[in-house]
Formats: C-alpha cells, structure tokens, sequence
C-alpha cells in the first residue's frame, strides 16, 4: 500500500493520474503503475502495474492494491474480470462495507466468464 501511495504522489495529476496500483509478484519483487485518462476512457492503475510486472518476467501475483487520494480503492468489474484471469488466487486489497479488507481475487466476481476453467 506504501509503494501505491508513493506512486500517486510522486504522478498526481488532477483529471490524468489520480489512482495508483502497486502488485506484489511471488518473487517478492513490486511494481506500480497509475491510470491513464484520455477523452472518454483510459486504463485503470491495476492493469497498467500487472502490465509493468508481466513485462518484466513475473508470472505469479500475490497481493494488489489501488490507492487514491482518499484511500484505498475497490477494483472496477473490469479490473475484477483482469485479476480473475491473470490471478485468481491473489490477495486484492479493497473496501468492503466502509472497510478496508482482503479477499482472493476469484471472490470479486461470482458468475464471471472464464476460459481458463
């Protein structure tokens, strides 16, 4: 969660960057990434920092987390259907019921389509 606030305050730009995501690989290395806004639609921080990870060699995903200016961030259904594909298994970090919580990736979207079954 440090290293996702850190990002954020080192990249914060009003309407550009205001989410940061940090991803904890198997390896114990971590890598971070921010949203990218454009007219209508960029990508979230979580897929820009599992992007950093895999283009740097990791595989395996244990632990992932938005911050925003405000907290901790709940990951979008996008971001959802992401994690269950490239890491079912991996702690997410997110608000449930005001509070801040984990939970394995594979419990953030019951019903969900997958491919990889």
């Amino acid at each position: 969660m440090q290293l996702a606030r850190e990002t954020l305050a080192r990249c914060y730009r009003e309407e550009r960057h205001t989410v940061a995501a940090a991803v904890l690989c198997a390896s114990g290395k971590t890598y971070t990434g921010v949203n990218v806004e454009s007219c209508g639609y960029g990508p979230c921080a979580e897929p820009i920092a599992i992007g950093a990870a895999i283009t740097a060699g990791e595989k395996e995903f244990t632990t992932i987390v938005a911050i925003g200016r405000n907290g901790v961030l709940s990951p979008c259904g996008n971001c959802r259907q992401l994690l269950l594909d490239y890491a079912p298994n991996a702690m997410v970090i997110l608000v449930i019921d005001g509070a801040v919580k984990k939970t394995a990736a594979r419990n953030l979207l019951p019903g969900c389509y997958t491919n990889f079954a």
